[in-house]
């Protein structure tokens, strides 16, 4: 079955978010907030994968400003949740001919959908003509005994006459006591269709695996259910690997030895990190290694008892291992979904993954990689849709694909109505700041030919774009020196990539300043461009020029109090776990300010999203009244910008 539209109705920020068809991949783009979790959750309540079970509820999901008003709405039925259409493949036909009869379908569209508290509701066009045919011709009844029915046209009108005969033939009971065991068609039918309808995969960012389990903990928590709470989902995937391994927990506590269940984890784990890597540019000298041995009693609760399962990442390049939750949160994000993937491919079964915000916090290239391997391996054998705010993650070369998510409010009279979240395909009729993903997804695959202007300005990431147009903006507004238009901002990628990108257009007549991150790491790179005749004396610029730090990044332009408020807002961070100026202060591991924030947010609980580059950046963007008051975080801000823009300039000829 081929799922080819999704209208979703009465569903948390769904009123009703239209009818909208989908491909075999198929990309919802959307700001924050706009609902795109919304309507995959939707989606994947329809018929759950047992590895995800997602189910409706209520309380919980129904729209909460209708809640009260249900009944009133609704009358005596349930609401209906998500609604879609299918498309019957050939092996679906031929397994309800083999029961009904060639042409017993009228037509290879069903439609299934899912209300509130009830079962999946299945709608198929019967050939109800054929069907009588069928089986009047599979018990061979002759003309006098098809006249003496009187040519019903339907199931139930021959069920009617053959009940009403008075005098009937042998064949005429055959037939009658065939339809009585084999019971109501539609209801046959539903099942036929039921049976080979997909399940919904639901993958979200912050599913990955935790590093370590304490085994008998383990074994309670799936004993009482627990372990299906959201707190554990990082145990669930630990364990989902431990099976994918051939290793069953019951079994390692009561088996002294602990070779072979080694032998099969290390076996898994190439297995498993041998998919990761064929996808993943970032670093190729990772392996993943999950061992099983006694507690140490010196380690923290609960790992200082029992038994347990620790997974480590070792770096053959650098020769060291660290603990799998203390890496890239994109590798254990993409580790974490193979190991997912593995335990769906192996249940069997038709899927449909559903992937939301998929590899949120990789970089731009890694998001690339991710999206390759989406239509490589992923999208030959399953259909799927995910949800994005992430230009590297947008098809730029086929946006047919792409699905435009938008929370709809009209605020043209005094007090605002929402119409709730919409989905649509014309991206022509959205505002500027769903469309920016788009644009952004068009623009960077325009710079990977077209890329420059006379006069470009070399900068590590989109992130810093639009950091350097917020800022130039503002100092517009007030007067003051922005950015020369005359120059082009262009990502390099990285401080390595500049001088491969400088000598890709040489002779091109091209005027480069280079604006980049500094970092002790990348000394000897910074040295090499300096001492290179690929640019002019001077077009070599650090953040750390202008900031009177040994070491920083772009977001060191920002004073730290003001760093922090857009951190907070662009997250939505709770009370409790804002970012505080005078924390970040206290860590005097080092002076970038974005690494004090990684840090930070690497402490927080799993509810809190991974802390990436480019959603400050893009928050900033949609949101430069930020920078409009007179504070002095503001304007010790604006005076680093300022002197960092009239360097700049002053470079051009």
């Amino acid at each position: 079955m081929q799922l080819k539209t999704i209208h979703v109705t009465n569903f948390r920020s769904v009123d009703d978010s239209s009818e909208f068809d989908v491909e075999q991949v198929t990309c919802l783009v959307g700001k924050n907030e706009a609902g795109k979790s919304a309507v995959l959750l939707a989606l994947a309540a329809l018929n759950p994968n047992k590895a995800t079970p997602v189910a409706l509820d209520k309380e919980r999901d129904y729209p909460r400003r209708h809640l009260t008003r249900y009944g009133q709405i609704h009358g005596n039925e349930e609401a209906v949740a998500v609604r879609t259409v299918w498309q019957l493949d050939a092996p679906e036909i031929q397994t309800i001919a083999a029961e009904l009869g060639e042409g017993a379908v009228g037509s290879r569209v069903v439609e299934v959908r899912r209300r509130y508290e009830e079962h999946l509701e299945v709608a198929v066009q019967l050939n109800h003509p054929a069907i009588v045919k069928h089986h009047l011709d599979l018990f061979a009844l002759n003309a006098s005994e098809r006249s003496m029915l009187k040519s019903p046209e339907t199931m139930a009108e021959l069920i009617e006459t053959l009940d009403a005969l008075s005098a009937p033939t042998e064949k005429h009971s055959r037939l009658q006591q065939h339809l009585n065991e084999y019971g109501d068609i539609d209801v046959r039918v539903r099942d036929l269709v039921l049976g080979a309808l997909p399940s919904f995969m639901y993958v979200s960012s912050y599913d990955r695996m935790a590093g370590a389990i304490q085994i008998e903990q383990t074994l309670d928590r799936i004993a009482s259910n627990e372990i299906n709470h959201d707190q554990y989902r990082g145990s669930r995937l630990f364990v989902a690997f431990l099976e994918h391994a051939g290793v069953a927990l019951t079994s390692i506590v009561n088996v002294p030895t602990f070779e072979t269940f080694n032998a099969l984890l290390k076996a898994a784990s190439a297995n498993i990190t041998d998919q990761v890597l064929e996808y993943w540019s970032q670093n190729p000298d990772l392996n993943v290694e999950v061992s099983i041995d006694m507690a140490r009693p010196g380690d923290l609760p609960p790992f200082n008892t029992g038994t347990v399962a620790r997974a480590r990442i070792w770096n053959n390049l650098h020769r060291v291992d660290t603990p799998f939750s203390e890496r890239s949160a994109g590798f254990v994000w993409f580790f974490s979904f193979l190991v997912k993937f593995a335990q769906v491919k192996k249940a069997g079964g038709p899927v449909v993954l559903l992937l939301d915000e998929p590899g949120l916090s990789l970089h731009g290239r890694a998001q690339g990689d991710l999206l390759r391997f989406i239509n490589d391996k992923l999208a030959p054998f399953h259909q799927v849709i995910y949800s994005t705010h992430s230009p590297f993650m947008v098809p730029a070369d086929e946006l047919q694909r792409v699905r435009v998510v938008e929370d709809k409010v009209d605020r043209t009279s005094a007090r605002p109505k929402s119409y709730g979240t919409k989905v649509g395909q014309d991206v022509l009729e959205v505002e500027a700041d769903t469309l920016f993903p788009l644009q952004g997804a068009l623009g960077y695959e325009a710079t990977q030919s077209l890329f420059v202007g006379k006069h470009t300005l070399l900068l590590e990431g989109p992130s810093d774009i639009l950091y350097l147009q917020a800022l130039s903006g503002t100092l517009e507004a007030r007067g003051r020196t922005k950015l020369d238009s005359r120059w082009t901002m262009c990502p390099a990628g990285g401080i390595d990539r500049i001088m491969p990108f400088v000598s890709l257009f040489a002779g091109k007549d091209l005027h480069v300043a280079v604006l980049t991150d500094y970092a002790h790491g990348s000394k000897g790179t910074a040295n090499r461009i300096r001492r290179s005749d690929i640019l002019r004396a001077g077009h070599f610029l650090t953040v750390a020029d202008f900031v009177s730090a040994p070491e920083a990044d772009i977001e060191d332009i920002f004073d730290a109090d003001l760093y922090a408020d857009i951190v907070n807002q662009s997250y939505r961070l709770p009370e409790s776990h804002r970012i505080k100026s005078q924390a970040l202060a206290q860590d005097t591991s080092t002076t970038r300010v974005v690494r004090k924030v990684e840090k930070t947010f690497g402490l927080m609980p799993e509810t809190i999203p991974e802390f990436d580059h480019y959603t400050p950046a893009a928050w900033l963007i949609r949101n430069p009244d930020i920078l409009s008051g007179e504070s002095e975080a503001i304007r010790r801000t604006l005076a680093v910008a300022e002197q960092v823009f009239k360097t700049i300039n002053s470079l051009l000829d």
